[in-house]
């Protein structure tokens, strides 16, 4: 398939698509320094700006799939989604957050007692563009929150999927590699499961 990636050079971003390199994907990565990108088979590095619309919709257009891989609070939803729109890809994928995800019934994580103050404001926002996306009628879109935690790690191949509630392992931790979401946002784009969902990985 043919995918861009926006954000390749970020630490999700990046795994995104080495990961889609790997499964022989034609991906062009985009990124504000393309420079930044690692050299990768079929992947052509590209210089774009997230906040630039009507740019982003001329580098998605022609292509199978859109994954935004960008920092909420650095970004603007509406001209995310816009430009999703109006590059007419079949399908607009959105590295999301976990605060929206629930840790009790109706009780979302960035609404916690401890939840560290300096993540507030990306997690809220991060929220509030699932909102919109969940508000679209005609955009074919999924959101995949990772689990609390998001680090570096191994490329392990073994996770659990959820849906809108936080995943934790045995010991009540909650995490999930950049690697291993990777995977998970590949399956994702080569077998559907999720249209106009919002779905998350962690172990």
């Amino acid at each position: 398939m043919k995918i861009a990636v926006a954000g390749a050079s970020g630490r999700a971003g990046s795994e995104i698509t080495r990961e889609l390199s790997r499964r022989g994907h034609a991906v062009t990565a985009i990124a504000r320094n393309p420079e930044k990108i690692a050299a990768l088979p079929n992947v052509t590095p590209t210089k774009g700006d997230v906040l630039d619309q009507a740019g982003l919709a001329r580098l998605w257009a022609g292509h199978d799939v859109a994954v935004s891989s960008v920092h909420f609070l650095v970004s603007d939803p509406l001209k995310l989604i816009g430009a999703a729109k109006d590059s007419k890809v079949g399908r607009y994928l959105v590295v999301g957050g976990a605060g929206s995800l629930e840790v009790a019934p109706g009780l979302k994580l960035v609404t916690t007692p401890n939840f560290p103050t300096q993540y507030k404001a990306e997690a809220e926002a991060g929220s509030a563009f699932l909102d919109l996306l969940q508000q679209e009628k005609d955009l074919n879109w999924t959101f995949i929150s990772p689990s609390a935690l998001f680090v570096e790690g191994e490329r392990t191949g073994k996770f659990r999927l959820g849906s809108d509630q936080l995943l934790a392992d045995a010991n009540g931790k909650s995490w999930i590699t950049f690697a291993d979401y990777a995977i998970a946002l590949a399956d994702e784009i080569e077998r559907p499961a999720h249209l106009r969902q919002r779905f998350t990985v962690g172990y």
